[in-house]
This record gives C-alpha cells, structure tokens and sequence, in this order.
C-alpha cells in the first residue's frame, strides 16, 4: 500500500511539472520590442511573441496619460479645456490556439477612446459645457499576456 501512495504522489508531481509546460516555456517578444503608434484619443500596440504554447491566449494592453479635452457652449462655440485630465485606456482580446503557429503570434491591438471628463475636471467655464477629448498624451503601456489561466509575460514600457 505504501508504494501505491507514493507511485500516485510521483505521478501528481509530475503531471503539475507536466501541465504547464503545455502552455508556455518561454514567452518572450520576438524581433525586438513592441511598436506603439498614437492615435491620437487610441493607442496601437503591435508585436510578436514567440514561446508560446498550445492555448488560447488572452492579451491585455493597458496604458496610462493625459487627455486634452475641447469645452462647446450650448450656442455650439468652443474653448480648449484647461485641465489635463488622467486617462488609462485598454486593449484586450483573446487568440485561439489555432492562430499560434510553432509558438509564434503577432498581433496590433488599439486601446478604446477613453470617456470624455466632465465639464469641472477638463476646467470648462461651467457645468452647461460639454467635452469631447482631443488628444491623449501616452506615458506608459503594459502588456501582459496569459496562457492556460497563468500570466506567461508582463512586461511595462515608457512611451
């Protein structure tokens, strides 16, 4: 009875070892670092992964920056807000495994425009102005990649 407890303690261990190398060994961008393009109110990822195992895989962008709102009047006449307001649009999607070929996946994703501020954050005159973003200013980025329920790469970037 003894060696049929430790005959199953051997194979558990070395199915848990087992488990997560069908996902992922190695995750790592390939060829270099990822390209962000500004948008302008949208913030374009695109990179590579290679090392990537047998899995779906979910990938998160998620940034950090500073919006430049525009205040319109109700007679439809318009001023630049005069505060920055903190912004920190994000990109996700999930990939199916069918799409990783030999560990390898390249994606772009775009962040979704961040909602406009309200009239006393963006520093519009009064509480009867609208806003509409303009322009945001990125300062970071981070990516983080999951596969098989585990996170296989995080990695920030100052933009």
């Amino acid at each position: 009875m003894h060696k049929k407890t430790k005959s199953i303690l051997l194979t558990l261990l070395v199915g848990a070892i087992a488990v997560p190398l069908l996902y992922a060994a190695n995750v790592h961008f390939k060829g270099g670092s990822p390209t962000f393009s500004d948008q302008g109110t949208t913030l374009k990822s695109c990179f590579s992964l290679t090392g990537l195992g047998n899995g779906d895989v979910t990938i998160t962008v998620k940034t950090t920056g500073s919006a430049t709102t525009l205040c319109t009047n109700q007679g439809g006449n318009t001023a630049p807000g005069q505060n920055k307001t903190p912004v920190s649009p994000s990109a996700q999607q999930t990939f199916p495994s069918t799409q990783i070929k030999n560990g390898n996946l390249s994606v772009c994703l775009t962040t979704t425009p961040p909602p406009a501020p309200t009239a006393a954050a963006a520093g519009c005159p009064n509480s009867n102005w609208s806003t509409s973003l303009t322009d945001v200013e990125f300062a970071t980025a981070q990516i983080t990649v999951v596969q098989g329920g585990q996170v296989v790469l995080q990695q920030s970037f100052n933009l």
